[in-house]
């Protein structure tokens, strides 16, 4: 198992990512929302979570460097 070294505000970035996308998602299959408005709410989820993902890619990254550097010193 690898380790990831991120501080608390990296932390919830990365959760806060992954956490739009699969509300987007959530809500495209759902039908308690108006499909026009449920779409349009998705979409923006999806949207902004997407956005995030490569800045939230590239923390985690760097996380995993900083735990080699750890473990290598």
């Amino acid at each position: 198992m690898k380790k990831v070294v991120l501080n608390l505000p990296t932390f919830g970035f990365v959760v806060g990512t992954r956490a739009m996308l699969g509300a987007g998602l959530g809500l495209l299959l759902s039908d308690r929302v108006p499909a026009d408005r449920r779409r349009q709410i998705a979409l923006t989820l999806i949207g902004i979570g997407a956005a995030t993902t490569v800045p939230a890619l590239i923390a985690v990254l760097r996380g995993r460097a900083a735990a080699a550097n750890t473990l290598a010193a």
